[in-house]
């Protein structure tokens, strides 16, 4: 799942080499932080945090097939 967001966010930012992800697996699920350059955080958001939402139900629908749960966290 990890590579899904990578490759979405690589494709919208302005600066591909800034952004740093993480996983982190727990009790509720698998936990993804992802890092962008201060100047992308707007395009990996979106407006009314449309883009963001849009990432996080593609996962949401991934993690579902794989019997699991997922967040993404934009740090």
């Amino acid at each position: 799942m990890k590579e899904l967001v990578e490759y979405i966010v690589k494709s919208i930012v302005s600066e591909p080499d800034k952004v740093s992800l993480t996983e982190e697996s727990g009790d509720e699920g698998l936990l993804i932080k992802l890092e962008v350059a201060a100047e992308d955080k707007g395009r990996v958001i979106g407006r009314q945090g449309r883009v963001a939402e849009a990432m996080r139900t593609l996962l949401r629908v991934k993690a579902a097939r794989n019997d699991t749960r997922v967040r993404l966290e934009i740090v």
